[in-house]
């Protein structure tokens, strides 16, 4: 593919994605997906449960980012130390069989202009990403692989309702950036404490409440899916919900959107981040 040809693909799917943004249903738009040598430009620490690494360098830039819950691949080597990486193959990526190892992340933010990009990391034992995280120095070497596209959400629905536990707290707090400042909604984030809460930027009338699950391990409570039940939408209203953090707590809920909402399937997105006792869990495979 020439670089013309190239061109002519990344204005076709900006032109797709800014139609669906004036639309009435979410969809999924594809991204051009590559594979980004980038480097660790800084880390911080945002609240007691989340830490964010900034990756940059010349790779980091024309990084696609239009969706707040678009993910990408962070690629980490082998158990035997050896790191395989995805090839370029056009607009696409060529995997290595068996698959390499990596990890999903949401893209917390994107800076064309520094080019750098934000990722956030929720801290707990064990985690290969989230041990890396508590170690990063400036000049590291990660490979990035993707975005390969997003959910793209129109502006035109009444409300919004978004809701998870700190997995979900980056996507939902980009999200809560890039609504229409007139948009009205419910935002619930489940976290372990004060300790975890961060700041937002909500649009005035969209309501937002910490869940605090105090010492019940995370994934054990119900405080998410009482507090989205509690939700009355307004009957001539249309709603739009997205819905994500441990998968066992989400089920009910899935239901809840598909059966009691009514929910045209275009009108909802419920995802399992991880599950209990599950390393590296596919939402996809648990549906």
């Amino acid at each position: 593919m020439t670089r013309a040809d190239a061109e002519a693909e990344r204005v076709q799917h900006l032109e797709r994605i800014e139609a669906v943004r004036a639309g009435e249903h979410a969809e999924k738009v594809g991204y051009p997906i590559r594979i980004r040598r980038t480097e660790v430009v800084r880390t911080e620490m945002i609240s007691a449960g989340l830490i964010r690494v900034t990756f940059g360098g010349p790779g980091a830039a024309g990084f696609e980012a239009h969706s707040p819950c678009e993910h990408v691949k962070l690629m980490f080597p082998d158990p035997d130390g050896r790191l395989r990486l995805p090839e370029q193959n056009g607009l696409l990526l060529r995997w290595p069989k068996p698959s390499p190892t990596s990890r999903e992340y949401t893209v917390r933010r994107y800076d064309p202009v520094a080019g750098e990009i934000d990722i956030d990391f929720v801290l707990h034992p064990g985690g290969l990403a989230s041990e890396w995280a508590r170690t990063a120095a400036p000049g590291e070497v990660m490979h990035i692989a993707g975005p390969p596209g997003g959910l793209i959400v129109p502006d035109t629905y009444d409300r919004y309702l978004l809701a998870g536990d700190i997995t979900a707290l980056p996507a939902i707090a980009r999200r809560l950036e890039e609504l229409p400042r007139t948009a009205k909604g419910w935002a619930f984030i489940e976290v372990s404490g004060p300790g975890e809460e961060i700041e937002l930027s909500a649009p005035e009338d969209v309501e937002v409440r910490w869940l605090h699950r105090g010492e019940r391990p995370p994934g054990s409570s119900d405080a998410l899916e009482h507090a989205v039940r509690s939700v009355a939408v307004p009957a001539d209203e249309r709603v739009y919900v997205w819905l994500a953090g441990e998968a066992g707590v989400l089920k009910p809920l899935r239901r809840w959107v598909k059966g009691e909402l009514g929910l045209d399937k275009r009108d909802y997105d419920v995802t399992g981040y991880w599950k209990r006792g599950v390393a590296d869990f596919d939402d996809d495979h648990d549906k």
